[in-house]
């Protein structure tokens, strides 16, 4: 499974330190949820935000919040295309860059 950290802030330095703590936790989170929508591209090829949740396991909320940052990080990019969503109205297509397999 491929790993990385990410380095994207969970928290502002005006919440309270419970905020902080629950940022912490879900630094984890993140990069497991990472790996796992990474994992799927490689295996799966290009898909939308749905078709990343349905073959992972993962809410389609916590797909949404890591693809942005997965995007930024270099491990995947939009396609151009669109694809339809669970509710059939059209969503985004990603795919992985390089050769991650």
């Amino acid at each position: 499974m491929i790993m990385f950290e990410f380095i994207f802030p969970r928290v502002r330095k005006s919440d309270p330190l419970t905020s902080f703590v629950a940022a912490d936790s879900a630094k984890e989170l993140a990069k497991k949820h990472g790996s796992i929508i990474v994992q799927c591209l490689v295996q799966h090829g290009p898909l939308g935000k749905d078709g990343i949740a349905t073959h992972t396991g993962l809410d389609g909320n916590q797909v949404a919040r890591r693809l942005k940052e997965l995007e930024t990080l270099g491990f995947i990019n939009l396609t151009g295309k669109t694809v339809k969503s669970k509710s059939n109205r059209q969503e985004r297509e990603w795919r992985i860059l390089g050769d991650l397999t």
